[in-house]
């Protein structure tokens, strides 16, 4: 079985030196990087974490900023990264798609062995996910290359934290009608998208959207694994840790508590993420 973690995110020493200096001109950045449980994360911390949770593979990327150049240095510690651990260590691009030249980065990462782009900050970036005039030179980009994007979403109700924003399932399911072309990954189980999957006119709507478990311990009970699952949504599971947030450890013990069975249990930690690849490179014109 492989063990997958689709939502990982590393920080090169030169924002975690000076990211208080950043923080002044990147507020949602400054905002998360305040908040309690925020953690830093290394190339070598990721390895270290994966060993010892049993990970065979880390989808890693860095931190979405507004100013392209601080995506790029995490990019390029990205690629240093991937470089480094080839077999252990996938690579997704940050970019702000709403500045210029962001298609060249993800065309550069593309060559770089990267599978996708994101996660992106659709509040913190200040675009709308559900504006196809805002989204399709994104989305153009990533089907050019088979790549899949990775989006941040939060659930509407509940409460609030640092980085949570408003971008949530009506957003997310606008972009997913706008663009069926491309496989997406909406973070922290989607705000609560997976649950539209239950009408039988969203579930087709939505046959392009897959759903992460980033942060769940903190914000889910493990009914929210069978809940899915009976919403027909069970082959859209990601295990992602939003390390270096969690490890599995927390995640794990809400598998148990799940009353998942194991078959269940291996799609969610691997086999949909392998799935995912696939249906990223599987559309016409990409090579």
């Amino acid at each position: 079985m492989t063990h997958i973690d689709a939502h990982v995110h590393v920080y090169p020493p030169e924002i975690e030196k000076d990211w208080e200096r950043i923080a002044g001109t990147e507020p949602h950045f400054g905002a998360i990087c305040s908040g309690k449980v925020h953690k830093w994360g290394t190339a070598g911390d990721v390895v270290a974490r994966m060993d010892a949770d049993g990970v065979d593979q880390a989808w890693v990327t860095g931190f979405a900023f507004r100013d392209p150049g601080l995506c790029r240095l995490c990019n390029d510690y990205v690629m240093d990264t991937v470089h480094r651990y080839p077999d252990r260590i996938r690579g997704l691009a940050v970019v702000n798609p709403m500045t210029r030249g962001f298609e060249e980065e993800i065309a550069r990462c593309h060559d770089a062995g990267f599978i996708g782009v994101g996660e992106l900050f659709p509040y913190g970036q200040i675009f709308d996910i559900s504006d196809s005039r805002e989204t399709w030179r994104l989305v153009a980009a990533c089907h050019e290359r088979g790549m899949f994007l990775l989006l941040h979403v939060a659930e509407p109700v509940g409460r609030d934290y640092p980085g949570k924003g408003d971008i949530g399932p009506k957003e997310a399911a606008g972009f997913c009608a706008n663009h069926p072309e491309v496989q997406v990954i909406f973070a922290h189980m989607g705000g609560g998208l997976w649950s539209y999957e239950t009408m039988p006119g969203m579930k087709v709507a939505l046959q392009n959207a897959w759903y992460d478990t980033a942060a769940a311990p903190y914000l889910y009970g493990p009914g929210v694994f069978s809940a899915a699952v009976a919403a027909g949504a069970g082959d859209k599971l990601l295990y992602g840790s939003d390390f270096p947030l969690l490890g599995a450890e927390r995640y794990e013990k809400m598998f148990t508590s799940s009353g998942l069975d194991e078959a269940a249990l291996s799609r969610i930690r691997g086999m949909n993420a392998l799935s995912l690849l696939e249906k990223a490179r599987s559309f016409p014109g990409v090579g």
